[in-house]
């Protein structure tokens, strides 16, 4: 369970975080959500899948990392590989939070930190902030990571509600047989119905390139190339283990 803490120069003044991605540093996750602009870096590495958020039942957007909730087939405890790192990945352990103005009403972001996570540190690692309170270049970039995300979170729920209204998503159950001969079987994500994208009218394709999403929906079709590539991660990873 996170212990999420409003980000304080005077609370966090010693605060530092741990760099590197490894097991042992929380990064022992399934998948991770990414935002439009990251689609081309992330098709390149991981098989982007759909799938419907627990808190909202909307659809986010998910880089597949491993075959299992717990395990990233992308890193391990010495190194994290020369991949892409999602930006919901590298702004950890921080996150976006919201407090309400009083006056106008308004939700106003905040800046929280988790302090159970394993990269939270107040003797090694980046320092939070400077000596004198202000912010270090390493809280700047991660500020401009979460503005990013707050962004992107809402061109990707404009993306995702254009593909349920045009019937583009479908359920989607990733069944594969290891080297070995363990059977995989992975259920809860969606993929883009090709034959619903084939058979849309020229005004329909020019509403999604209007808005950039047809370029989107090629890039994770392609993006299933990687499902080959996670496999053989998988086998390589039993192989080391005989």
């Amino acid at each position: 369970m996170a212990k999420n803490e409003l980000l304080s120069n005077v609370t966090h003044k010693d605060l530092k975080i741990i760099q590197g991605h490894t097991s042992r540093g929380g990064d022992n996750v399934g998948y991770a959500a990414i935002i439009p602009w990251e689609f081309r870096q992330a098709a390149a590495c991981y098989p982007i899948f759909f799938r419907r958020t627990k808190s909202d039942n909307q659809f986010e957007v998910v880089a597949l990392f491993g075959f299992a909730p717990d395990e990233n087939l992308y890193v391990s405890d010495q190194r994290r590989e020369d991949i892409y790192i999602p930006l919901s990945v590298a702004r950890i352990p921080f996150a976006i939070g919201y407090t309400q103005d009083t006056e106008t009403g308004q939700r106003e972001p905040v800046v929280h930190v988790d302090m159970d996570h394993p990269r939270v540190s107040f003797t090694e690692g980046n320092p939070v902030f400077l000596e004198h309170g202000g912010n270090s270049p390493y809280l700047d970039n991660i500020n401009s990571i979460l503005a990013e995300l707050i962004n992107g979170v809402n061109v990707c729920k404009r993306f995702t509600d254009i593909l349920q209204a045009e019937d583009l998503l479908e359920p989607f159950v990733l069944k594969i047989t290891l080297d070995n001969g363990q059977q995989i079987e992975m259920g809860g994500f969606y993929t883009i119905n090709e034959k619903v994208l084939r058979d849309l009218n020229a005004e329909q394709l020019a509403r999604l390139h209007s808005q950039n999403f047809l370029e989107l929906i090629y890039m994770s079709i392609a993006s299933l190339a990687n499902i080959k590539k996670l496999i053989n991660k998988k086998n390589a990873l039993l192989k080391n283990k005989i």
